[in-house]
C-alpha cells in the first residue's frame, strides 16, 4: 500500500481542516527524513511515515467528546481508529498493529519501544514546538531529556537553537 493513499485518505477525512492536514504532514516530513537519515531498514520505515501520518487521528472525535485533544486522549482513542483504518485500506495485521501501539503511544516519552516510536515523538515534538511557541529553555531540556537520535537533535538545534547542521 502506498503511503500517497494513506495521505490522501487522511486529507480527506480532515473535513478541511488545515491546521490538522498541515500538522501531520509535517510530522510525517519529518519523521521520514529522520528516518532515512538514520538508516531504518524499510519495514520499520513504512510503520514510522504511516504512524505519523496517522497520530492524530483521534483530534476531531476528541475535540467532540472531550472538548479537548491533550495527548491522554489522543492516545486512548487514536489507536484502534488508527489500526481500522489501516486494515480497511489493506495494510496487514502486524503492521496495523504496530501503527496502532505508537499511536496509542506518541505522547508517551517513558519506555520508548524502538526507533520508531523515538523518530515519532522527536518529529511532533519538532512540528508542536513551532506551532506552540515553545520556549527555549522548554527545547533545551528536552533536547537532553528526550530527543536521541543525531539527526532529531540536529534538527532541533538548528530549528528552534540557531545551530547549524
Amino acid at each position: 500500500m502506498a503511503i500517497s493513499t494513506l495521505i490522501a485518505r487522511m486529507i480527506s477525512d480532515a473535513g478541511g481542516n488545515r491546521h490538522d492536514i498541515e500538522h501531520f504532514l509535517k510530522v510525517y516530513a519529518y519523521a521520514k527524513t529522520i528516518g532515512e537519515c538514520e538508516e531504518l531498514d524499510r519495514r520499520t520505515q513504512e510503520i514510522l511515515e504511516a504512524a505519523a501520518v496517522v497520530h492524530d487521528i483521534a483530534c476531531p472525535l476528541c475535540r467532540e467528546k472531550y472538548g479537548s485533544t491533550v495527548g491522554k486522549y489522543q492516545e486512548r482513542e487514536g489507536a484502534p481508529m488508527a489500526q481500522a483504518l489501516l486494515r480497511e485500506l489493506g495494510y496487514d495485521g502486524d503492521f496495523a498493529g504496530r501503527v496502532a501501539w505508537l499511536v496509542g503511544h506518541h505522547h508517551t516519552f517513558q519506555g520508548v519501544d524502538g526507533p520508531d516510536h523515538q523518530i515519532l515523538l522527536e518529529a511532533d515534538y519538532l512540528v508542536n514546538a513551532g506551532e506552540s511557541s515553545y520556549s527555549e529553555g522548554n527545547i533545551r531540556h528536552t533536547l537532553d531529556a528526550v530527543f536521541r537520535t543525531e539527526t532529531g537533535r540536529a534538527l532541533l538545534r538548528a530549528i528552534y537553537l540557531g545551530a547549524s547542521m
